[in-house]
């Protein structure tokens, strides 16, 4: 075949399938990539298209909780999230050091851990300062339950109903946690959001914030003591691994940690 046919196919195939372009901020046709490898740390983003959803639990989930409450329906902007956990390797590349020397898993591809809201605040910073820009930040509450969920689909478990393919918890996890990516990924190709160590988001944690959430990119309570941590984790139960599962890590001064508490990026387009 001519070199002018395979020229021709390279372009039919890129135009219909943005999948497979190349890594980086745009597609060929101008639209975001559906992967971003940021080159400082190797941390792979995938591209979520924004929509709205039903957020919360419903009163028939029998693990659900007040605070999941009501279902109210929310929407969100485009955003890459984090296709893993940040890793330890991750967090030496831009810090320096480990956080913690009683980690269940230190090897580079595991998840950092013992982190507080502050930890993670500073380590964006971190990473911004040296991409030239304010781009990483944490997710919101709604963001990450919009990428647990696969984009807003009604998932109990990040990645269907079937806990211990998609999830490390109490009773598959030895009580360690275990590298990033080992179990199913979600309908995005997104890892571990049910599962192996709690994630901290943005928002302020409020009991009844749902009764008031806005529709449009909330953001949560204007001020609190405690953070949003959602996803669950290796020592956790079945419910504590659900899509809707909402608790706070206790954060009285910014920089308490907890040991079962990692983080996953958000990168704006």
């Amino acid at each position: 075949m001519t070199k002018q046919f395979w020229v021709l196919f390279a372009v039919i195939i890129l135009s219909v399938n943005p999948a497979f372009a190349v890594e980086g901020n745009t597609n060929v046709n101008g639209s975001p990539a559906a992967l971003f490898k940021d080159p400082a740390t190797g941390m792979e983003m995938v591209y979520v298209k924004g929509g709205c959803y039903q957020m919360g639990a419903t009163v028939d989930d029998c693990d659900s909780i007040p605070e999941e409450r009501p279902v109210h329906e929310v929407c969100v902007d485009d955003f890459f999230m984090g296709q893993y956990e940040v890793t330890q390797g991750q967090w030496k590349t831009i810090m320096g050091s480990n956080t913690s020397d009683v980690s269940t898993c230190r090897e580079d591809n595991c998840p950092v851990d013992n982190v507080s809201w502050s930890d993670a605040q500073d380590f964006i910073s971190r990473l911004n300062s040296g991409s030239g820009g304010s781009r990483y930040r944490l997710p919101t509450e709604a963001e990450w339950e919009y990428a647990a969920r696969s984009g807003g689909k009604s998932e109990k478990y990040s990645g269907g109903k079937d806990v211990g393919s998609v999830a490390w918890y109490a009773e598959n996890s030895g009580k360690i946690n275990h590298p990033v990516g080992a179990k199913a990924p979600n309908g995005l190709g997104i890892y571990d959001m049910s599962g192996n160590v709690w994630e901290l988001t943005n928002d302020w944690y409020g009991t009844e914030y749902y009764s008031s959430s806005p529709r449009n990119n909330p953001t949560g309570p204007s001020s609190g003591v405690d953070h949003v941590i959602r996803g669950g984790c290796r020592t956790g139960g079945v419910a504590n691994q659900r899509t809707s599962r909402r608790i706070y890590v206790y954060d009285r001064t910014g920089s308490d940690r907890g040991g079962n508490v990692g983080f996953r990026l958000l990168r704006t387009p």
